[in-house]
């Protein structure tokens, strides 16, 4: 009798608990969708390969019906999506205020607690003004110099050889670049490879969050723990050994870190650290390879890009000097293909932000405390503001080049929290092109197919072969 009395009461607190995941409490109306399966809710659905340039299947079907704002679950937690442009820019402009920066834990397990994305009001502004200490305009005018000549170094190297990986070989270039800048860090001289412990991170980025030995997610977690480890031990030993004049941004951390009453921890900067030197080579390196591969694809996109960077050349009064910065700011038809090539990429699949309290929107409400996920994809790939979105078409940026974000266009986020690492990508990816479409020409050997997972990889490369031009020069 009581086994039959306990087994009833178990089914009835199953019965309940599932009604309650699929049912949420709101004080509203709650968009449209479904919760899925509980605990697991759609999260398989979501992070199922998709080898399409177009609106993500899992987004496109759930548009379809239930419209541009629709809920879900993903890794134990509830999410509402928006494919809505006004939620999108609202989203952005409430940041502090309706909303807040959140991100689901596996990127706060790999990018660390205290990481730049997941720390709010004047301790983000702060880290912000740090990082345009290194990457602001100033400081780009003057590594331009140093852009060009690894460019044309990496291009020639890569002219002798049969066939190069491109998405690594540019990832590796950006990579050893941006890790002199931050650390001093030579690969060359270290008994260490630092970028090895960054290679399973797209993979295990958004995954979930299983630290089982064999998982994406294991394999994201040991190489940060690696690359924190040698991270810190460089940071103690530059502590302990000072250098007289600041020529990195490890010295520029260590005078913040020596400062009377300062907020800045060594986990902080740290974290810090982590994420510029992840960030700076993986999204741009994606960027690049997508970029050539379009350009192969569209010769007559070429031949305008290659004309534009001929006449910068010819105008110049000593056609083997550097890059001047004016030069680089007149580069108009590469600006175009850069936020053509970005709205097609959509690297970034998901922006996330949390509901502080709770809102209302077109007659739904957001419950505080629920995280919301901005699709850039759908923003990007929507006809009724771009004609035929799936095409490569450069020109339809012609009068309208796009600095910053806008209800259209967030391929480097939107707000406050616009990405600060935007101008180094669109001079690595300027300065990449103009040495190569004036000095190479390049055919695919083989790879450059795409799959998405949700975010943007090249499962088998893309190799190519780059072969000087008869008057090219080095």
């Amino acid at each position: 009798m009581w086994a039959l009395y306990i087994g009833a009461l178990l089914v009835i607190s199953i019965t309940h608990w599932v009604y309650r995941w699929r049912n949420p409490r709101c004080n509203g109306k709650l968009p449209p969708g479904s919760m899925g399966l509980p605990l697991l809710g759609e999260t398989l659905q979501f992070f199922t390969p998709n080898p399409s340039s177009d609106i993500p299947p899992f987004i496109k079907k759930r548009m379809e019906r239930y419209g541009p704002v629709f809920l879900t679950s993903l890794v134990g937690r509830p999410v509402i999506i928006s494919t809505d442009p006004d939620l999108n820019y609202f989203i952005f402009q409430q940041e502090g205020h309706s909303f807040q920066s959140w991100y689901p834990d596996t990127f706060t397990e790999i990018f660390g607690r205290q990481n730049v994305g997941s720390l709010h009001g004047f301790m983000y502004k702060y880290l912000k003004n740090m990082v345009l200490n290194l990457f602001g305009p100033e400081s780009l005018r003057k590594m331009l110099p140093e852009v060009e000549h690894v460019a044309n170094a990496k291009l020639h190297r890569w002219s002798s050889q049969e066939t190069v990986e491109l998405k690594e070989a540019t990832a590796s270039m950006i990579f050893d670049l941006t890790a002199k800048k931050l650390i001093s860090y030579d690969q060359d001289k270290s008994s260490e490879n630092l970028r090895e412990n960054f290679v399973a991170f797209m993979q295990g980025l958004i995954s979930f969050p299983l630290d089982i030995p064999g998982t994406a997610y294991h394999k994201c977690l040991q190489g940060r723990k690696r690359a924190m480890e040698m991270l810190k031990n460089m940071l103690q030993e530059r502590s302990a050994n000072p250098r007289k004049e600041q020529s990195d941004f490890f010295d520029y951390v260590l005078k913040e870190l020596q400062k009377e009453g300062t907020i800045l921890t060594e986990a902080i900067a740290l974290d810090l650290m982590f994420v510029l030197l992840f960030a700076s080579f993986e999204t741009t390196s994606v960027a690049i390879t997508l970029a050539t591969k379009f350009l192969l694809d569209h010769p007559l996109v070429l031949k305008q890009l290659t004309e534009e960077h001929e006449a910068i050349l010819k105008n110049r009064k000593n056609v083997n000097s550097g890059l001047t910065w004016g030069e680089y700011k007149s580069m108009t038809y590469t600006f175009q293909v850069i936020n053509e090539t970005v709205r097609l990429a959509n690297i970034v699949p998901g922006i996330f932000r949390k509901a502080i309290t709770d809102i209302q929107f077109k007659g739904y409400t957001i419950p505080a405390g629920w995280a919301v996920m901005v699709c850039p994809p759908a923003v990007h790939l929507n006809p009724a503001k771009y004609e035929d979105p799936l095409a490569f078409n450069p020109s339809r940026w012609k009068g309208m080049e796009k600095n910053g974000a806008s209800k259209h266009f967030m391929a480097f986020g939107g707000g406050m929290r616009f990405c600060v690492g935007t101008d180094f990508t669109k001079v690595q990816m300027a300065v990449f092109f103009h040495c190569l479409v004036t000095k190479y020409s390049w055919q695919a050997i083989k790879g450059g197919e795409i799959v998405r997972t949700p975010g943007l990889q090249f499962p088998n490369g893309f190799h190519v072969q780059i072969m000087k031009k008869e008057d090219g020069n080095t």
